[in-house]
């Protein structure tokens, strides 16, 4: 357990570091243009027929809270009122019908 955590840490520095010497307004683009487009293409796979709508919008919401607050914010609301959620709760079978 503690060896999958460590290798978790070397590939978390691995990127970090390159990642930090990027000037601080390049990867405030970076971040803004990828994430946008991750949450962007969410909302059209709600209207437009497709798969992994969810999961691109907190995808999204994770790619955002890298480097701006407020995306890291949202995002742990988002986490928060995931974890309310109860599954059997949602996908019982309605009596009746």
């Amino acid at each position: 357990m503690q060896d999958a955590s460590r290798k978790a840490e070397n590939v978390k520095d691995k990127f970090s570091k390159p990642w930090k010497l990027l000037p601080r307004p390049l990867r405030k683009t970076i971040v803004l243009i990828v994430g946008l487009t991750l949450i962007v293409t969410g909302i059209l796979l709600i209207v437009l027929p497709g798969p992994f709508t969810i999961p691109l919008l907190i995808l999204g919401l994770v790619v955002l809270a890298v480097e701006f607050a407020w995306a890291e914010r949202l995002l742990i609301r988002v986490r928060h009122q995931g974890a309310r959620i109860n599954p059997k709760k949602l996908f019982r079978r309605q009596s009746g019908l």
